[in-house]
C-alpha cells in the first residue's frame, strides 16, 4: 500500500510539470483552431491528445489520492470535460475544438492545483 501511494505522488509530481506546459499548447491551440490555423495544426493537436490521454490515464489511478480529505477533482466535471472534446475531436470540428478546450483549460488547471496540493 505504501509503495502505491509513494508511485501515486511520484506520478502526481510529473503530472505538475507535464501539466503546465499541456496547459501552455492548450491555449495556444483554441487560438490555432479559432481561424488561425498553421501548416502542422493537425500534428499539434494530435501531441496534445496524446499528452492529455497521459494526464487522464495518471487521474484515474490516483484519484483517491487527489480527492483524499476534500474534493479536489470533481470527476463528474472532468469526464464531462474530457468527453466534450473527445466528441469534437472525433467530428473533426475546429469551433467545438476549441470550445472544448476553453472548457477544459481551468478544469486543469484545478488538476494542477490539487496535484501540487496532495504532493506539497
Amino acid at each position: 500500500m505504501e509503495d502505491n501511494r509513494a508511485e501515486q505522488k511520484e506520478a502526481l509530481e510529473v503530472l505538475i510539470e507535464f501539466n503546465e506546459r499541456v496547459l501552455k499548447n492548450m491555449r495556444i491551440i483554441v487560438k490555432e483552431l479559432s481561424g488561425e490555423r498553421l501548416a502542422d495544426t493537425n500534428q499539434f493537436l494530435k501531441g496534445i491528445a496524446d499528452a492529455l490521454n497521459w494526464e487522464i490515464e495518471v487521474v484515474n489511478g490516483t484519484m483517491g489520492m487527489l480527492n483524499e480529505g476534500k474534493e479536489r477533482v470533481n470527476k463528474e466535471e472532468f469526464n464531462t470535460a474530457v468527453i466534450r472534446l473527445s466528441e469534437a475531436i472525433k467530428a473533426n470540428d475546429d469551433t467545438a475544438m476549441a470550445a472544448a478546450f476553453t472548457e477544459l483549460i481551468p478544469v486543469f488547471e484545478r488538476l494542477g492545483e490539487a496535484a501540487k496540493e496532495v504532493t506539497a
